[in-house]
């Protein structure tokens, strides 16, 4: 049981139980009010990337779990959603650092862009399975997509931090 202990540090999961609020927080009471064209950006999926890229393929995956259960909860039109889309994107974002890229801001913001096309597309998909197909769907993603990249890059600098500690 001591071991068990020694291995979770409480400080590292208080810091991320931080950084999962906060995120919540600013995706749900700031940028869901700034909807130019009826497009909502979208921060969730680059948070789960910059986790899984500094935090590793085990504590990246549960908490993108985590976070999803709560965004699931926050945007009423999913379900499960986010549930399953953002461990599955942390767990990328763990992969792709551990070998090919570096931990690097650039590389962060192409495994975020990465994250948000592949949100995107999803959407998409689901939103046609649901309706019929429209070139609107398209653009709608790919507003959505270039719209959320700005304030991807604010995922960045608190798991980055932690990570150098």
């Amino acid at each position: 049981m001591n071991d068990i202990l020694e291995k979770l540090d409480l400080t590292r999961l208080l810091r991320y139980a931080l950084f999962m609020l906060l995120t919540l927080m600013f995706q749900n009471m700031v940028l869901s009010h700034i909807r130019p064209l009826g497009v909502c950006p979208l921060v969730l999926p680059a948070a789960a990337a910059a986790v899984g890229m500094f935090e590793g393929a085990t504590f990246g995956p549960v908490f993108s779990l985590i976070m999803g259960y709560f965004a699931d909860m926050s945007f009423v039109e999913n379900r499960i959603f986010f549930l399953l889309l953002l461990p599955v994107l942390s767990l990328l974002a763990a992969f792709v650092s551990q070998f090919f890229i570096n931990r690097r801001f650039f590389a962060f913001m192409g495994l975020s862009l990465l994250s948000l096309v592949i949100t995107s597309g999803l959407q998409i998909l689901k939103t046609m399975a649901l309706d019929a197909w429209s070139t609107q769907l398209l653009l709608v993603g790919i507003f959505q997509t270039l719209w959320s990249l700005p304030f991807s890059a604010l995922a960045y600098f608190l798991p980055a931090r932690w990570s150098r500690e």
